[in-house]
């Protein structure tokens, strides 16, 4: 250890299916070589999790670990954004992609990335009246199955998700979107929008492949109105990045962003906000987190 750490892990213990819960003694234990102080936080709601995070915060420690996925890493960029607590996450969700874009896929490299004292600022989005967010905010098609996904009961896991994009599909329709900037205002008929401080969601799709938590710029992309069909050719080459490509699409960087128009519901972080219209701001070097080597503009 090269300097004085004071740590808090703060465990999401139905994280991944319970993942988190079943490896928080091994990953406190690997911590523990890399601080010299670490507080144990399990919480079983995101009520409780994000009173534990500031908490943690509210006391001082130098780093707040969350083992969990982007829901638990959502309520802990909370409590950090603004202090001096830096963020690190050890990955046990389903999607993990703030993990992803800080190169700390696993304990190991966060444990690493403390003892090396990895650190950097990143810029984080703001909704006006509303949370902070890491990752991306969406609304749209890809926001629309996560509602339908939420509100179904069966079945479990992935094929809910299969269903709810299937459900979705067959509902689709474009809808007036309004999108002003500080560069204008852009009016389209639209299926989705996305507003990148990363490059991905949804467990690694590059939906905003050009962003970057550095720059303090938004990317957004939005998909124009195209029929069924274009849109299942389309999908795949989410996956890749080649999406924007496709003459349907639309990418612009902005500092700040309102939405208006459709009868949208936006996420952000994979978790529910609110129904547009919202105001969003990139704030530059709003987050301390622990990195490992490889993250940078993601």
């Amino acid at each position: 250890m090269t300097t004085s750490t004071r740590a808090a892990l703060l465990v999401c213990p139905a994280s991944g299916k319970g993942r988190a819960a079943r490896v928080a003694g091994t990953v406190a234990a690997r911590l523990r070589t890399a601080v010299d102080h670490l507080d144990l936080h399990v919480a079983s709601s995101a009520e409780g999790t994000a009173a534990a995070a500031r908490r943690a915060v509210a006391d001082g420690v130098d780093v707040l670990v969350v083992l969990g996925g982007d829901g638990g890493a959502h309520l802990a960029v909370q409590a950090c954004a603004g202090t001096s607590t830096a963020l690190a996450v050890v990955p046990a969700g389903t999607g993990n992609d703030l993990a992803t874009a800080l190169d700390t896929t696993s304990a190991d490299d966060v444990v690493d990335a403390l003892r090396a004292g990895s650190r950097r600022s990143l810029d984080l989005g703001r909704v006006r009246g509303g949370p902070w967010f890491a990752t991306v905010l969406c609304a749209g098609f890809d926001s629309a199955v996560n509602e339908r996904a939420n509100a179904m009961r069966w079945p479990a896991g992935p094929r809910r998700y299969d269903l709810a994009i299937l459900a979705e599909l067959a509902a689709l329709r474009a809808e007036h979107l309004v999108v002003e900037t500080e560069d204008g205002v852009v009016e389209l008929d639209a299926l989705l929008v996305a507003v990148g401080n990363t490059t991905s969601y949804g467990g690694g799709i590059p939906v905003c492949p050009g962003a970057s938590t550095s720059d303090g710029l938004f990317d957004l992309t939005v998909v124009g109105a195209a029929p069924r069909r274009t849109l299942l050719r389309m999908l795949p080459t989410l996956r890749t990045g080649r999406h924007v490509d496709h003459p349907e699409v639309r990418t612009f960087r902005a500092r700040s962003v309102r939405l208006s128009g459709p009868s949208w519901v936006a996420y952000a972080d994979g978790e529910r906000l609110r129904e547009v219209p919202l105001d969003v701001e990139c704030v530059p070097g709003a987050l301390t987190a622990v990195c490992g080597p490889l993250s940078g503009a993601g």
